[in-house]
């Protein structure tokens, strides 16, 4: 893998690590997504949705949204709970396929653009740290869903990085 296909490979990890706990998920009882925890978010769909709704708020800095702007405008996505797993499938790869368009169309990962932080202030920021940034995001959060699921009485999945090298078809290994 060469440097420049790091944050390509990193992302796609994070869309293969999103899936594989929503399976897990769905192999429990459906009432677990939305059954009561005392943890970071009140259930499991509340840090689905909050996992959905800062990698759409990324996507639409990543596209040339301001980030102020793309903060506001998925703001309603981090309460916003939807009703299943299939719901939570379909968002997630509604949203990494629009993710692999734009990969496809960004030739320089290394360009850098201003980044208006509205908790943080103006930065030059680069593309591949804004992919690396959600990546890491969501590893956090699936950490969460992970100690969910154990406080609800249930296991969680692996969904490490060095699985995913495991995991992946063997054509992308050439």
């Amino acid at each position: 893998m060469t440097k420049e296909n790091i944050p390509f490979d990193m992302y796609n990890y994070h869309a293969w690590a999103n899936q594989t706990i929503l399976g897990r998920i769905r192999e429990l009882p459906s009432s677990v997504l939305h059954q009561e925890v005392n943890s970071s978010y009140p259930t499991l769909a509340h840090a689905l949705s909050h996992i959905y709704a800062v990698d759409q708020m990324w996507y639409l800095v990543l596209t040339g949204m301001e980030m102020p702007e793309a903060f506001q405008a998925t703001l309603t996505l981090n309460e916003r709970v939807l009703e299943s797993v299939d719901a939570y499938e379909s968002v997630y790869s509604e949203l990494a396929q629009k993710f692999n368009a734009w990969f496809q169309s960004q030739p320089d990962l290394e360009q850098s653009v201003l980044l208006n932080n509205p908790f943080a202030g103006p930065r030059q920021t680069r593309f591949s740290e804004m992919i690396l940034h959600v990546v890491n995001h969501g590893t956090y959060h699936r950490g969460n869903v992970t100690t969910m699921l154990r406080q609800l009485g249930h296991a969680s999945t692996m969904n490490d990085y060095a699985l995913y090298w495991y995991q992946q078809p063997a054509a992308s290994l050439g």
